[in-house]
Order: structure tokens, then sequence, then C-alpha cells
């Protein structure tokens, strides 16, 4: 059978001593979880001592599926060694393993996945990979932030269908991998601020980035990054910016409130409730709209809507 392979590191202040008490302790998933944003009403259950050899941490839901997770070995403060059993939507296994090594900042934390394919579906590995990898930073992200600060500055508010006004914007075109979207969006907003100030351009609209497309197999998004301007104002694209518009009609809506790296958590249930509902989306771009300015305020409370347009 076709294998697959996922890895994703991340450097946590913390001792591998700390970390490991964390991770291993199957208690603490539901509060760092990737997968459970989109369906937080998940049953999961978990042994009662959810920290020794042969703890099983179990979920069952609509979106989520079923399947469980059981520590097969573990090394404390260096690694822990898991099966992991699918039952929904396919039945698979696989081996799932958390690395932990001494690093600068404290700990290189580095969660795997080993496993296999059935043959007819050996064409969905590529994708498969891209978006295991995109769940693991989600879940790594937020677990730094829990061992480093106690707390995860993400939530997400599902408002499902709503109509959506008219949306037009000019910004920097770019592209990214999923790792560096942050930094890459930064820098496309400084120079859509400095080609919105050399035109004598209104800095005055909220910020929207725009999503033309995703590169799935190399984990690429295209996007374009910049300001709301108004429907009257006549321009163009010029040699920097490019001028995008939604007509208006209806989106799937999610609210994120918190810091911007954990954006992809509202990105995530989006996709996953759109998907599991059967919704139809239109065949545009996706946005999400800075409601809070950047850098005005904690990003903690940080407001940002992303919207999927619905046929």
């Amino acid at each position: 059978m076709p294998a697959y392979q996922v890895e994703k590191s991340i450097d946590i202040a913390s001792s591998p001593q700390q970390v490991f008490q964390v991770v291993s302790d199957f208690r603490t998933w539901t509060t760092w979880s990737p997968w459970l944003i989109a369906e937080p009403e998940t049953q999961v259950t978990f042994s009662e001592n959810s920290s020794s050899i042969g703890s099983v941490y179990a979920w069952n839901g609509k979106i989520t599926g079923q399947g469980e997770l059981e520590h097969k070995s573990l090394d404390p403060g260096k690694a822990i060694h898991d099966e992991i059993r699918f039952v929904k939507p396919f039945k698979s296994v696989a081996k799932v393993s958390f690395l932990l090594e001494t690093a600068k900042a404290g700990t290189r934390l580095t969660w795997t996945m080993d496993g296999h394919m059935p043959w007819f579906m050996f064409w969905m590995i590529p994708m498969m990979k891209t978006f295991i990898g995109m769940d693991y930073r989600r879940g790594l992200t937020m677990l730094k932030d829990l061992i480093e600060s106690g707390s995860i500055p993400s939530k997400c508010a599902i408002h499902g269908i709503q109509p959506v006004n008219a949306v037009r914007m000019a910004g920097i075109v770019s592209s990214s991998s999923v790792e560096d979207v942050g930094k890459s969006m930064n820098d496309a907003f400084a120079k859509a601020k400095a080609e919105f100030t050399r035109l004598g351009l209104p800095l005055d609209g909220q910020g929207i980035s725009a999503y033309t497309k995703f590169r799935v197999r190399e984990g690429i998004f295209e996007y374009i990054s910049g300001y709301e301007i108004p429907q009257s104002l006549e321009l163009k694209d010029t040699g920097e910016l490019k001028v995008w518009s939604f007509p208006g009609g209806k989106a799937f809506r999610v609210e994120h409130t918190g810091c911007y790296r954990h954006l992809g958590n509202a990105w995530s249930a989006a996709n996953q409730i759109v998907r599991y509902q059967k919704l139809k989306q239109l065949g545009c771009a996706t946005f999400e709209i800075y409601r809070t300015k950047p850098g005005v305020g904690a990003e903690e409370s940080a407001i940002t809507d992303i919207y999927l347009p619905l046929k």
C-alpha cells in the first residue's frame, strides 16, 4: 500500500519534561486539538489514567469522524509513540510520534505521522499530507501558546450562511507557503500601504486578504492583501496594486477572535463544515476582512471575519 509521512516541528519556551507532561496527558488534548475547532461537541473519552502506556483517547463526531489514539511507548522528556486507529470516514492505522529535543528556546517538539493508504486512494496522498501538515501546524501553535502562557488566544464563532454586501479592494499580489503566510502578508500590507500613500488613496478602509488560489500539492497560497476602496472610486490596476472585488451575495462566515497566527482555525472550521453540509462554493476567491485594524490594541482581541462565497 502507498506510504505517507508527515512531520512538523515547533520551538517551545519550556523544558522537555514540562512539554512531555502536557502532551502525554490526553486530558489536555481537548484544549489544543486542531480537529475539534469545527465540532467542539465531538464526543471525546479517554482512559482514567490518561498519561500512561495503554491509555486511549477516543473521539466520535459527525464532522471529525471516529477513531482512537493509544500510547504505545512513553520516554519521559524525550519521546511519545502512539498508534492512531481511524474508523470513520474510512478505516486505517498509522503511527504517531512526538519527539522532544533540548533547544536554545527550550524544547524543539516534532510531531510525526507514518501510515499507508489503500491502493485505490494513492492519488490523495499529496493532498492529505498537505492538509494533515496544516492541522499539525495549527495544533503545535496552540500547544506552544498553552504551555508558554496557559491559554490559547483563538475563538471561533460559526455564523453560517449570511448575505454579504459587495466588497472592493486594492492590494499587492503575492504567494506564500502555509508556514510563512503571516510574514508574507505583513510584507504585502506594508507594500500596499506605501503604494496607497504614494497614489494619495484613502487608507481608512478595512484591511482585506483575498485568497485567489491554493496549490494544494505544494502547500502554496496565492493571495491579494490590501485595503478596501469605495465602489465609486475609479481605480484600475497599477504597476503594484491589483483591484479585486466581490459582487455581493451569500457566503459562509466564521468570526475569529484572537491572534492572527491562529486564523487557520477559523478557515479549517469553515472548510470542514461547508464540505460536511455539501454546500457549493462560488468559483471566486475566499476572503478575510480584518474588523480590527492590525496594530491597534491587543492582538488577542483582534476580530477577523472569513468568508467562503457560495452559489
